[in-house]
């Protein structure tokens, strides 16, 4: 037996708990299938639109490039304009339309073509005309005539359908 003197064994109050089981963790999966189905919904849309914009912007780089070339071309001398004017439209054309449809196009057929691709006569009845004119004419157009050309040209390539 034991004495009173001796000391009682130490027993640990917390031994005998059982550990509280956990819940499974919470899945970022949503439960319901038509939870599902609208996140893979918006998730291709998503990706189709992303897709549609990058051809998009892509297919009109062309049209950004000669706006780009057009300030150029606003801030050179009178004498050049028109004619950097010309260049930049037949160029643009070219990227734009097939080369069989616009390389063999000069004079009134030119600015008939400019005219159907913008749905106006400008360019057969208005500041279009320097665009045949003025690259070689000995005196350059006026101040007002060029930047009516410029402004032109500026819709024409931004408004143009192919």
């Amino acid at each position: 037996m034991a004495s009173p003197s001796d000391p009682q064994p130490v027993v640990d109050p917390v031994a005998g708990l059982i550990d509280i089981p956990l819940p499974p963790p919470v899945s970022l999966w949503p439960a319901t299938w038509p939870a599902r189905i609208a996140i893979i919904a918006l998730l291709a849309a998503a990706v189709v639109g992303t897709w549609q914009f990058l051809r998009h912007r892509r297919a009109n780089r062309y049209r950004r490039e000669a706006l780009a070339e057009l300030t150029q071309i606003a801030q050179m001398a009178p004498q050049q304009i028109a004619a950097q004017l010309s260049l930049l439209v037949r160029r643009t054309a070219l990227a734009a339309f097939p080369r069989e449809q616009i390389a063999p196009l000069a004079g009134e057929s030119w600015l008939a073509f400019l005219d159907r691709s913008l749905d106006g006569t400008e360019f057969s009845t208005g500041a279009g005309r320097l665009l045949i004119s003025a690259p070689y004419a000995p005196i350059a157009p006026g101040g007002r005539q060029l930047a009516d050309l410029v402004e032109l040209t500026r819709r024409w390539i931004r408004r143009h359908h192919v």
